[in-house]
């Protein structure tokens, strides 16, 4: 019923910057997303929070990246966007686009996941 697209990932050296991007849309209408973010995982690890924003701009981070990465979101374009830089080889790994999705009033959130980008970070 929801789709979350991810784009940006991609290979970048130390230092750098990449900026990745998540959209979501249903068949239907979507009533609200209360929260969109960014995980990632490496193999043979769980996966992690990176950041996340609420609708009404209250945002987290993991301790790794704050400081480096930045998330903003568009509440009528339902899309977020995760902003890295002065990447590092440690944040190499898939990172998979978050939202947790109200279709309806009536019904309760579910939560959503994108298929994942991969991010590598050259020494």
């Amino acid at each position: 019923q929801v789709q979350l697209v991810e784009s940006g990932g991609g290979l970048v050296q130390a230092g750098g910057s990449l900026r990745l991007s998540c959209a979501a849309s249903a068949s239907g209408s979507i009533y609200s997303i209360n929260v969109m973010g960014w995980y990632r995982q490496v193999p043979g690890k769980q996966r992690e929070l990176v950041a996340t924003v609420t609708s009404g701009g209250v945002t987290k981070y993991a301790d790794s990246v704050k400081g480096r990465f930045t998330i903003s979101r568009d509440n009528a374009k339902n899309t977020v966007a995760l902003q890295m830089n002065s990447l590092k080889p440690e944040d190499t790994a898939v990172y998979y686009c978050n939202a947790l999705v109200q279709l309806q009033i009536s019904r309760s959130p579910n939560v959503y996941w994108g298929p994942g980008t991969q991010v590598t970070v050259s020494s």
